[in-house]
């Protein structure tokens, strides 16, 4: 249920870095309700339609920009959703920056995604599925700029997770999990395995991941590093996987070293440093936990990391900078205030691009090793965030991102310097822009416990404030996230319908600061409850809300808040919880992230008294207290929040005689990840929310 703890610890987390396709992104938007709508004067070249659902089919995602060594080209990749089909198509797209050509580099192939240049250009290495069935696996390729077709370069048995060029430009060092010991005997269907902490969908043991290197012209590889330990690997929803980092001169690799490959243990995170000859590997720092997403500085005497303030999970994630010699650092972005998702090193190395949550935004900042932060002025547009910041910073100090804003889907972005304006270079999703979409703007009010809290509000297209509207709340998940004011697909169909739509951010959210993310500590539902109940109270006196129609809607830690209002509060006339965690001590023993889950209360609830805190922040808790008509929605391949959750809501509801219906989805993953059942997905929220407001 802690994100945080999965997002700094699992989050070590994607190693391939297939980038935020469509699938992905509808996830994240429905997951963490990071939504906001898409506003502004609608000009007289727009269309007079409302968007509709079916629209959601027409939205292209950009994601991975990698600006060329010669600052000249930026190729980045693209994805479209395919209904037929029911899949995402990606490929791979180079642009000319000064003119704005655009080309595809890739046609056809699976999964296509993490570009990297090669150090002098002449090359593009990137991932894609290759094979069929049950051996299809992501492996590298690698495609000659002069011309000629992509050759396979790896032939990882479980695929690779991560891959990095050395910086001679002769070799790539890549990460995949090693295969079982016993493989043979599984075939014999000797199968059994140990259970560690991993959630209770797992089929086999967990394998660790490790570092291999094989010549970028071809060759045999070459392990670099085993054992029992792992570098961390990927489960979504969160960032990346924890990268690996080579020296500027190719003699080092810095990595994150997790000492179990078990999700539930992804908080024994350290840096270790490898000596690429000798095989010789070292601790960097003193820490025992929580450290991740490390790299060298240009001139390699610097290393910048990812650590909790004051090495608590519950706090803002922070950027500290170390001598590559060894030693903890230094936090040098604590007077940002800020949970920092993304960190670059500037080419000057004396200072850092830093990227995170900021009020109702996401903001860069660039962060000098001594001095103030400077936050990039980029206007309206919110950098893309997926518990990682997508930016590149080119040789130059040239910067590239995905974002989009308040009323266009994500696009490709390039600033000449720190100094620069954002110019953006593609119009993939004019068609969506174009659009009559509702107004969305920030909303703030003062909460409970002396906070000031924000929110976003999303207004029907033909708004008028002599008017009463039903109010639909869309909570975010995370709960460490925010809603920021961006485009969002969900908040702007429920405006379409004719609802005023709130997205409140609560205590936790990572958006206002240390002291309020980190209110939330074994405080799972009250103080947030109370912050939300506040903020409908600061609505309501706007004078244009129906209180007899209010619904409550949200995702994950959004399912949570909906399950938790429900049986606290009656001012509901309807609710949808999607994916929710409805017993933290079921989150506990059989999700993802399992034992993980202890930092946001007093530690296991199997010691001391806990349990009673675990017992008390449920909200299955109270269901006899809940009344209002809910619609569950799950997968049933969910380990983020198991579908037995969404399970012990239905009959809490259904044997209390509350009207509830339950729609499961029979795939994997904590939103159904195609098209079209991400599509059914809304048809169901949104017809629930008109059923009992219409």
């Amino acid at each position: 249920m802690n994100e945080q703890t999965r997002r700094k610890n699992h989050a070590g987390l994607v190693t391939v870095r297939i980038p935020m396709d469509f699938s992905q992104a509808i996830m994240l938007i429905a997951f963490l309700g990071l939504a906001l709508a898409f506003f502004g004067p609608v000009s007289g070249s727009a269309q007079t339609r409302r968007i509709e659902l079916n629209d959601l089919a027409k939205i292209t995602s950009v994601s991975d920009p990698q600006i060329s060594p010669d600052g000249k080209s930026i190729v980045f990749v693209v994805s479209r959703p395919n209904l037929e089909q029911d899949r995402s198509d990606r490929e791979l797209v180079q642009m000319d920056i000064a003119s704005g050509t655009q080309h595809s580099l890739t046609y056809e192939r699976k999964a296509v995604g993490s570009p990297r240049w090669s150090p002098n250009g002449d090359r593009l290495a990137f991932v894609a599925v290759e094979g069929a069935g049950k051996d299809a696996k992501p492996q590298v390729f690698v495609l000659p700029m002069t011309g000629g077709e992509a050759r396979i370069l790896t032939d990882a048995p479980n695929g690779i997770e991560q891959f990095a060029w050395r910086p001679n430009g002769q070799d790539i060092a890549y990460v995949s999990s090693d295969e079982p010991e016993n493989k043979k005997e599984i075939e014999k269907h000797h199968d059994a395995f140990e259970v560690g902490d991993n959630d209770f969908l797992a089929t086999e043991a967990a394998l660790p991941s490790h570092i291999w290197m094989l010549p970028a012209a071809g060759g045999k590889a070459k392990r670099l590093t085993s054992g029992a330990w792992s570098l961390p690997k990927s489960a979504p929803p969160s960032s990346p996987a924890s990268p690996i980092s080579w020296s500027p001169d190719g003699k080092w690799l810095l990595f994150t070293r997790q000492e179990h490959p078990h999700q539930g243990d992804a908080d024994l995170t350290t840096l270790q440093v490898l000596n690429v000859d000798t095989g010789e590997v070292r601790k960097l720092t003193k820490h025992e936990k929580f450290e991740s997403f490390a790299e060298f500085s240009p001139d390699g005497s610097r290393v910048a990391y990812w650590y909790p303030r004051d090495g608590d999970p519950n706090n803002e994630n922070e950027i500290f900078v170390t001598q590559t010699a060894g030693g903890d650092g230094t936090d040098i972005t604590r007077s940002i205030d800020r949970c920092l998702q993304r960190v670059i090193w500037m080419p000057d190395g004396n200072s850092l691009l830093v990227g995170g949550h900021d009020g109702t935004t996401t903001s860069l900042w660039l962060q000098p090793l001594n001095g103030p932060a400077k936050k990039l002025a980029i206007g309206d547009i919110s950098p893309t965030w997926g518990f990682w910041v997508d930016a590149f910073v080119g040789r130059k100090g040239e910067i590239a991102f995905t974002g989009s804003t308040p009323s266009h889907p994500s696009e490709l972005y390039y600033m000449t310097s720190a100094n620069d304006t954002p110019k953006r270079l593609t119009d993939f999703n004019n068609e969506i822009a174009s659009l009559t979409l509702g107004k969305s703007e920030r909303f703030e009010w003062k909460g409970p416990d002396n906070f000031q809290e924000d929110g976003v509000l999303v207004y029907p297209p033909d708004f008028q404030k002599d008017k009463k509207y039903p109010l639909v709340l869309i909570i975010h998940g995370g709960p460490q996230a925010s809603t920021t004011m961006q485009f969002s697909l969900l908040p702007q169909l429920m405006a379409s319908h004719g609802y005023v739509v709130f997205e409140p951010n609560y205590r936790g959210s990572d958006n206002l600061g240390n002291a309020y993310q980190r209110a939330i500590w074994n405080d799972a539902g009250d103080g947030p409850g109370r912050d939300v109940i506040a903020g409908i109270d600061a609505v309501k006196k706007l004078g244009f809300i129906d209180d007899s129609k209010i619904a409550v809607t949200g995702w994950s830690y959004g399912g949570y808040m909906t399950s938790w209002l429900i049986g606290h509060y009656q001012i509901w006339k309807a609710a949808v919880a999607g994916a929710p965690v409805t017993d933290v001590y079921d989150e506990y023993n059989l999700s993802d992230g399992n034992v993980g889950d202890r930092y946001g209360f007093k530690g296991s609830p199997y010691v001391g008294d806990n349990l009673k805190d675990y017992r008390a922040q449920s909200p299955i808790t109270y269901a006899a207290r809940m009344k209002t008509p809910t619609l569950i929605l799950h997968d049933t391949g969910d380990a983020r929040v198991t579908v037995t959750q969404g399970y012990s809501l239905f009959h809490a509801l259904k044997d209390n005689g509350v009207p509830v219906k339950f729609i499961a989805f029979p795939v994997p993953g904590h939103f159904p990840g195609d098209p079209v059942r991400a599509m059914d997905c809304f048809h169901y929220w949104i017809d629930w929310v008109d059923k009992y407001l219409k």
